[in-house]
């Protein structure tokens, strides 16, 4: 995850709203002084890691909607077996119903 910022304070292309704390390092802005790659690479894993912390209860959330929409589902599909199951049992009695009127009609 190659994201600069955090939620409080996210990564803005106008250079007159971005924070100073957020600039992302290049060579351009240091001159002769560019800073090694582990020290970049050390912010952004700090500030990944920042947004990331941010971000864990907006996917526990969501798995967890994730999760009671198919227990939904579920429940649901459970339902509509078991109606069909007991509309199948109906037809069943009728049709025998039937079956009988029609032997008795034609033993009469």
């Amino acid at each position: 995850m190659n994201v600069f910022g955090t939620i409080d304070r996210p990564t803005t292309h106008d250079p007159k709203k971005q924070d100073p704390t957020m600039h992302r390092l290049s060579a351009e802005s240091f001159g002769p002084e560019v800073p090694t790659r582990d020290a970049f690479s050390a912010i952004a894993s700090r500030q990944n890691r920042n947004l990331e912390m941010q971000l864990i209860p907006e996917a526990l959330a969501r798995a967890h909607m994730h999760e009671r929409l198919r227990e939904a589902e579920s429940e649901r599909r459970a339902t509509r077996l078991a109606a069909a199951r007991r509309m199948q049992r109906r037809a069943e009695r009728a049709s025998m119903r039937a079956r009988r009127a029609l032997a008795m009609a034609v033993m009469h």
